[in-house]
């Protein structure tokens, strides 16, 4: 049985995993967020529980080049204030999806998608009322928040590989700018994703299956990612923004009314 036959994939909806695999570069180096479209691709073209396996050697790949060119950039006090209260956020994801099943999953894949759009919209409207911190500061408060954040983004991360919005919040809320929200942005998930990978295997989430499309989609988050290095000074950022939204409020949509 050969890759295609047993995903019952057609060309198309390779070609739509593809394009996913694409944004996942280039949201990896570029704009933050946008792998929540590949999120929906992947969730709708593939089983919910088994999507969430099959995406994250790729997002690990992506993680990977986006390390390799912000490297010099990230914030390591803050990745280690984070990565406590991640873990704990990925044990409970891990407990949750032992007992949900595929419905489950894919419901609270969409509940997660269409709340990070909400989130998203809500940040946009509130930034330019809230004053700048300082990049990285410390504080108590910036303790609990950091903690709340972890906990949720390694909830989302385990689930849904949804980790994505949670954390760009949390960076943008503590006052990171473009390089240093890059760059911290991008150890955090090459860390956090790496170490999902024993519990995605224990779960099996991940196999010699997901492993085979893994390497036929692999090969296009590379593109994705130059082409977000190269775009990352030069994009409309807020149309962006409102196009990545849309997109994944029709993703949730479809997931919870599949």
């Amino acid at each position: 049985m050969d890759m295609m036959t047993h995903w019952h994939l057609t060309g198309w909806e390779f070609a739509a995993l593809a394009l996913a695999a694409l944004l996942v570069g280039f949201s990896k180096t570029a704009v933050s967020g946008a792998n929540t479209v590949s999120l929906a691709i992947f969730a709708a073209l593939l089983p919910a529980r088994a999507s969430t396996g099959v995406l994250l050697p790729v997002l690990i790949a992506g993680d990977v080049l986006a390390v390799l060119t912000y490297r010099r950039h990230a914030h390591w006090p803050t990745l280690w204030r984070l990565f406590p209260a991640v873990g704990a956020g990925v044990v409970a994801g891990t407990l949750f999806l032992m007992r949900a099943g595929d419905g489950a999953v894919r419901t609270s894949i969409g509940v997660i998608l269409l709340v990070m759009a909400a989130v998203t919209v809500w940040r946009r409207r509130t930034a330019g009322q809230r004053e700048r911190p300082q990049e990285g500061t410390a504080t108590r408060a910036g303790r609990l928040k950091a903690r709340s954040y972890g906990v949720l983004g390694g909830f989302t991360t385990m689930v849904a590989n949804a980790g994505g919005p949670v954390m760009s919040m949390y960076l943008l809320s503590a006052g990171f700018r473009k390089l240093g929200f890059l760059g911290t942005s991008a150890f955090f998930f090459l860390i956090v994703n790496v170490s999902k990978l024993p519990f995605s295997v224990g779960l099996g989430l991940i196999d010699g299956y997901s492993l085979l499309l893994d390497a036929a989609l692999v090969v296009f988050v590379v593109p994705g990612a130059l082409l977000g290095k190269w775009a990352v000074n030069r994009i409309n950022q807020k149309l962006f923004e409102r196009l990545v939204i849309a997109a994944t409020v029709l993703g949730g949509l479809q997931l919870l009314l599949r």
